[in-house]
C-alpha cells in the first residue's frame, strides 16, 4: 500500500470537517488510547495487529477483514496487546447530518447504522474476497481526497455514497439470505452467485447444478442479457477482483489463486487482454499516477 496515503496518528477525537473524514494509519509502539465517545459514526476497518476493541465495556478480538461500526455516544477504544506488531487500519468518520442527507436519497443508506443501535452488534466479520472489495473502495476514496483532479469534490461524494451503500448491502444480505433471492430473475441470481464465489468452480455444469436449470439455458440467459458467454463474464469478474486486490497490496504472484485462476499464465493473458498491460506494469503505473496526484495537491 502506498506510503503517501498514510496519516500520522493523532489523539484528536473530533472532526475538522462537517461531513466526513477518512484515514489510513500504520503505527508501531503506539501509546495507550483512552476510552472516548464521538458525536458522529466511526467505521473502522482492521488490517493488521494484535488488537482488541473495547466497545461499551465489552472486549472484542479483531482479525483481518473485520469492520467495526461505533455509533455516536458509545464509548470505545483500541486495546493494543503487542506494540511491536504493526497496527494498520482505516478509520472513516461520517457525521449524523451527512447520513441524514444520504437517507433522504434512500433508506438503504441507514440500515447498518440502525442495526447497530438496536442490536448493539458492533463487529462485522468479512471474508477475504468481500473485504478486498471494500478495501478497494476505501482506497479509492482516500486517493481522491489526497488528489487534485478535475471534479474531485463530485467524485469524493460518489465514493462516500458507494462505500456506505456497499457496506449496508453486505450487512443486510448476510442477515437476510433468503430475501436476497426472492423476486430476482435468474440472470441476477447467477451474477450474484458468481460475484460471491469467484475463488470456486464456476463451470457451466456447476452453475446448472446449483440453480437446477440446464447449462444451455444459462448460456442463453447470459447471451441475451449482456451479449457475452458465461466464461467471458467470469474471467472479467476474476480479473477485476485481482486488480482490486493488487491495488490493495496483495502480491501479484499470489492473487490469481485467490480468485479462481488455475495458473499464472492464464491470469497474465486475461489481465493483459482486459487492461492492455501486465499486472506489474498496471501496478507501477497506478503507483506513479497516485504519487503525482498527491504531490500536486
Amino acid at each position: 500500500m502506498r506510503q503517501n496515503l498514510q496519516t500520522k496518528f493523532s489523539t484528536r477525537q473530533y472532526m475538522l470537517s462537517k461531513d466526513f473524514e477518512i484515514y489510513y494509519y500504520k503505527d508501531y509502539y503506539l501509546s495507550k488510547v483512552d476510552s472516548h465517545v464521538h458525536n458522529y459514526y466511526e467505521f473502522y476497518f482492521f488490517l493488521e495487529g494484535d488488537v482488541l476493541m473495547e466497545i461499551d465495556g465489552q472486549l472484542y478480538p479483531l482479525k483481518y477483514g473485520d469492520i467495526v461500526l461505533v455509533p455516536p455516544g458509545i464509548s470505545h477504544h483500541a486495546v493494543i496487546k503487542d506494540r511491536e506488531t504493526p497496527y494498520r487500519r482505516f478509520v472513516f468518520w461520517i457525521s449524523r447530518e451527512y447520513c441524514d442527507q444520504l437517507l433522504q436519497v434512500s433508506q438503504a443508506y441507514g440500515y447498518v447504522m440502525q442495526h447497530v443501535q438496536i442490536n448493539r452488534e458492533y463487529i462485522f466479520h468479512m471474508d477475504r474476497i468481500t473485504f478486498n472489495t471494500i478495501q478497494s473502495k476505501v482506497l479509492r476514496l482516500i486517493e481522491e481526497t489526497h488528489g487534485s483532479r478535475f471534479g474531485k469534490e463530485a467524485e469524493v461524494s460518489i465514493c462516500v455514497s458507494d462505500l456506505v451503500l456497499h457496506i449496508n448491502r453486505i450487512v443486510y444480505e448476510k442477515r437476510h439470505p433468503k430475501t436476497r433471492r426472492e423476486g430476482q430473475n435468474l440472470y441476477q441470481e447467477l451474477t450474484d452467485y458468481i460475484e460471491g464465489h469467484l475463488s470456486e468452480d464456476l463451470s457451466l455444469d456447476k452453475l446448472a447444478g446449483e440453480f437446477y436449470v440446464s447449462k444451455f439455458y444459462i448460456a442463453h440467459v447470459f447471451k441475451d442479457n449482456i451479449g457475452m458467454s458465461v466464461h467471458q463474464y467470469i474471467v472479467k469478474k476474476r480479473v477485476a477482483a485481482c486488480r482490486e486486490a493488487i491495488l490493495s497490496g496483495e502480491k501479484i504472484s499470489e492473487v490469481y489463486e485467490m480468485f479462481g485462476f488455475t495458473d499464472y499464465s492464464s491470469f497474465f493473458r486475461a489481465f493483459k487482454k482486459e487492461y492492455g498491460m501486465s499486472p506489474k506494469e498496471y501496478r507501477e503505473l497506478e503507483i506513479t499516477y497516485g504519487s503525482s496526484d498527491t504531490r500536486e495537491n
